[in-house]
């Protein structure tokens, strides 16, 4: 993409980070979009020009930016049994499969590139996705570049884009099993530390070396 397309303000986000885990890093500046009606859907561009995100805003927004450092724009759908799925930017790096990524949960964020395949890097999110209702059903993958020449401009649309999310749900997603067990302590876990602990949340999950 031409740089002359960009604003002065994005060329310095996209030439400041260069590598996931600076992308990861930025997002964690910008504060959650917490719009509870969930009626935005922007782009990088209004990301930058607004400075919050929620998950598959962030998502785009670092695709975009990681196209620019030679990354296939790739988004990550995590479907959960609650129909709220989380989105994640995803990518390859010289020793695996990894992700970059903004939630209102820690263990949700980024992971670094070390998992052979995406499936392994889904298994990763499976316990920090047990909430009061959450739980990993699915997943699946989508190339943004399937868009281009179809009228959604994805990267710096300074309207919402919808129908990114109306494509995400219709994709086919694999399946994911996980243990029974496992779930139901996890989410007494969880119950309990938010029973003593309010609204924070916990980050006591396996596997945090691999966090980004």
């Amino acid at each position: 993409m031409e740089s002359s397309r960009f604003t002065p303000a994005e060329r310095a986000i996209i030439r400041r980070h260069r590598t996931p885990r600076q992308v990861q890093g930025w997002l964690r500046t910008l504060p959650y979009n917490m719009n509870k009606r969930r009626d935005t859907l922007r782009t990088f561009r209004s990301v930058v020009r607004t400075g919050k995100a929620h998950c598959l805003e962030a998502a785009l927004s670092a695709a975009m930016i990681l196209e620019q450092h030679g990354y296939p724009p790739l988004l990550l759908d995590l479907e959960s049994q609650d129909n709220l799925d989380h989105v994640l930017c995803l990518f390859r790096g010289r020793q695996g499969w990894g992700s970059v990524g903004r939630s209102r949960d820690p263990g949700l964020h980024g992971r670094r590139a070390v998992f052979p395949t995406v499936r392994d890097l889904v298994y990763s999110y499976v316990d920090p996705f047990v909430d009061f209702t959450g739980r990993l059903t699915g997943y699946g993958v989508f190339d943004l570049r399937a868009l281009d020449g179809a009228g959604i401009d994805w990267r710096t649309g300074r309207g919402d884009v919808w129908e990114i999310e109306s494509r995400l749900i219709k994709m086919p997603h694999k399946p994911l099993r996980s243990s029974n067990t496992r779930y139901k302590m996890w989410l007494r876990r969880y119950r309990a530390y938010r029973a003593r602990h309010g609204e924070k949340k916990p980050v006591f999950y396996p596997g945090k070396d691999r966090w980004m």
